[in-house]
């Protein structure tokens, strides 16, 4: 964590949490004047556990749990923010982490077809429940 350069932290900051932020603050408030609508924010495995030498990304999973946690217990019923773990995909930045062995997990073409039908039936019950696409 301490050889990360400052820049480097504050771009995943801005991109993984204030992101988000941004994106809540522009459209919620015409989902909440319509009263329905779903949030769904990607977290990680590595925002509901830790790992050593990712400790900035794991910051700011565990920022985007708490976060939709907390938009969660904000927002009228009939609506909901979820936080969702993708679980382990084989994308580039898992290669990046885990080398060859990233070609053990699932292709992204393989998951599309268990996660859009997982998205496209979360439900307002499912509001302020951490889920995982598995």
């Amino acid at each position: 964590m301490w050889e990360i350069p400052s820049e480097e932290f504050s771009d995943l900051i801005d991109i993984n949490i204030k992101g988000v932020a941004n994106i809540i603050r522009h459209f919620v408030p015409a989902m909440v004047k319509n009263k329905r609508g779903i949030i769904v924010n990607f977290s990680s495995g590595w925002g509901r556990s830790t790992s050593a030498q990712v400790a900035p990304y794991c910051a700011s999973k565990w920022a985007i749990e708490g976060l939709t946690r907390s938009l969660a217990q904000e927002l009228p019923t009939g609506m909901a923010a979820i936080p969702l773990n993708p679980g382990i995909i084989h994308t580039d930045m898992l290669s990046i982490s885990f080398g060859e062995e990233a070609a053990n997990y699932t292709p992204v073409s393989d998951w599309v077809l268990k996660a859009v039908p997982f998205i496209l039936n979360l439900k307002p019950k499912d509001n302020g429940i951490p889920l995982t696409i598995s």
